[in-house]
């Protein structure tokens, strides 16, 4: 409806009959629709979406035109062979949903706000390091920890990198978490072996991603 209204104002523009002035106010509305439109896009951007527990309704709220989170998910499966079920839940774990989420900073005495414990950013919580060798290796200069198509894309890659360095097969959600916290070589090294926030977060990681696979067949 909102592109309705946009071209409204843009047939008259073709209109010889019509005064330099008229077409320089219609001009001006147009671009401030545009604007508004914009701001929107943006500010839809900027927050977790509600209900994340609920695939569907994730997919529902992010299926604008420049915008399109399903597009993205299904876009990465196929080029990783990634399940978007794992691809989402794995943002779902890692983030909540939030663009710029950060880990907690530390406390000097309990009080004064000190350094992060990493510089794990954005929707996949992907390190500096591990981010910067992701775009190397993809050749995605112009990449953006808090832009979500960017963010699912180093997930696949992610995931898919630690299938070749582990055998980890990309639908065993339960190990590529692990990989996931631990790193391909942690992984291997066993590093997760009794560290309970590592197996808890696995199997938290397993139950959600079993819940998208459930309610994904019912998306539009």
């Amino acid at each position: 409806m909102r592109w309705q209204v946009v071209a409204a104002y843009l047939v008259p523009l073709k209109d010889a009959r019509r005064s330099n002035e008229e077409v320089l106010v219609m001009r001006t509305r147009v671009l401030s629709i545009l604007a508004v439109m914009l701001l929107a896009v943006l500010a839809g951007c900027a927050t977790a979406p509600s209900r994340t527990r609920n695939i569907c309704a994730i997919f529902d709220q992010r299926d604008g035109w420049f915008n399109n989170w399903q597009r993205a998910a299904e876009r990465t499966e196929r080029k990783y062979g990634v399940p978007v079920p794992i691809l989402m839940a794995t943002i779902y774990t890692e983030s909540g949903f939030r663009p710029r989420a950060r880990p907690p900073r530390r406390y000097l005495l309990g009080f004064i706000p000190w350094k992060r414990p990493t510089t794990a950013y954005g929707y996949s919580q992907a390190l500096d390091g591990t981010w910067d060798k992701y775009k190397r290796e993809t050749g995605n200069w112009t990449a953006s920890r808090t832009n979500f198509a960017d963010a699912i894309d180093f997930v696949g890659w992610y995931h898919y990198q630690t299938h070749l360095q582990t055998g980890i097969a990309l639908n065993n959600s339960y190990d590529l978490y692990l990989a996931y916290y631990s790193g391909p070589k942690g992984y291997l090294q066993g590093s997760w072996r009794g560290n309970s926030t590592a197996l808890a977060g696995a199997r938290r990681f397993n139950g959600m991603t079993r819940l998208y696979a459930q309610q994904l067949p019912n998306c539009s």
